[in-house]
């Protein structure tokens, strides 16, 4: 997918790899052992990705470690992108037809910078048929790649508009958070 508008296979690998973890920091070595890429093919990527500044560079002792700069311009929108490219994504979109009749798939933003959230906060929403066994599944081995319980609930369309037009604080809470649609468009969700 990604390909044609990043030609470059190791910047690829490296931004997902980046993205898909977040708040760590990594040196040379491990990145190249992680995307399995050559050194100098990485070292000239992670130049070029740290002179842009989305990249931070910090030398301790006799390696250098890199991170990804939370300030960057467009970190927000390069979180949503490589949301869809995490394996729990391409989960779903894979199984998509035994999810059901799915008219929506929301992800907090939360998720793919692996905040914390409370007890009453959901990472995903699915709105539509849902399968919920086939949901359940799917967050069941997510769980253990992301190494935490992630949160989810699912409900028909009719049931998340009537929660809706109801003021349910527990939809509207999530549905004023910044989100990523898997599934569907914003727009469509929260109007």
């Amino acid at each position: 997918m990604l390909q044609h508008i990043i030609p470059s296979k190791t910047r690829r690998k490296i931004l997902e790899f980046f993205f898909h973890h977040p708040g760590e920091t990594y040196y040379l070595r491990k990145i190249v052992r992680e995307i399995d890429e050559e050194v100098n093919a990485v070292k000239r990527e992670l130049d070029i990705l740290s002179e842009e500044k989305l990249l931070l560079k910090e030398r301790r002792l006799n390696k250098i470690f890199y991170s990804l700069n939370k300030n960057y311009t467009f970190y927000d929108e390069f979180t949503r992108i490589f949301m869809k490219t995490r394996p729990v994504s391409l989960v779903i979109y894979k199984d998509l037809p035994k999810l059901g009749k799915l008219r929506y798939i929301a992800v907090s933003c939360k998720f793919p910078k692996n905040l914390l959230i409370k007890d009453d906060e959901i990472y995903f929403l699915f709105v539509g048929v849902v399968v919920v066994a086939e949901v359940e599944a799917i967050m069941k081995d997510a769980e253990k790649m992301f190494g935490k319980p992630i949160n989810y609930t699912a409900m028909t369309e009719d049931e998340f508009v009537f929660r809706k037009k109801n003021n349910d604080p527990f939809i509207w809470r999530f549905l004023k958070q910044p989100k990523i649609m898997l599934v569907g468009s914003e727009e469509d969700l929260v109007k």
